[in-house]
């Protein structure tokens, strides 16, 4: 008797790798778009707390530059160490006039369709440059 030889053909081996391959270069771009746009959420509610923190120095001091008596600082919020590797937050200060700024880096500098992403003392938000409401819903979430 004759036995049977098992296993899989390096064709059939090489199909399979293929396969992976294909779905392996659709499934990565696409779960990394998922995360921009994740982290890229969080970035704009951190945008809005820090807005709010600096709303509450405008009550408390009537000026936007000072609190207490010293330079306003944005605080070191959880949301802003969530993401102190994929932005940059900082804060351009006046008297009556605040821009509270989120630049991506990292693994979110590849986020070219929102870009930087800002607020100000009107609550105006922008992002790469746009406050049109089509690219505020897309990139604010």
């Amino acid at each position: 008797m004759q036995s049977k030889q098992r296993g899989f053909s390096l064709m059939e081996l090489m199909v399979a790798v293929a396969v992976a391959g294909i779905l392996l270069a659709i499934a990565v771009p696409s779960y990394q778009n998922y995360l921009n746009g994740n982290r890229r959420a969080v970035a704009g509610a951190c945008l809005v707390e820090m807005s709010q923190f600096m709303e509450r120095v405008y009550t408390s001091s009537m000026v936007y530059n000072l609190n207490n008596g010293v330079a306003t600082a944005l605080p070191a919020t959880t949301c802003q160490q969530t993401l102190d590797a994929t932005y940059t937050f900082t804060l351009s200060v006046a008297a009556q006039t605040y821009t509270i700024s989120a630049a991506p880096k990292g693994a979110q500098s590849g986020d070219t369709t929102c870009g930087t992403l800002t607020i100000n003392q009107a609550g105006v938000r922008s992002a790469a440059g746009l406050s049109t409401a089509d690219q505020i819903k897309k990139c604010f979430g």
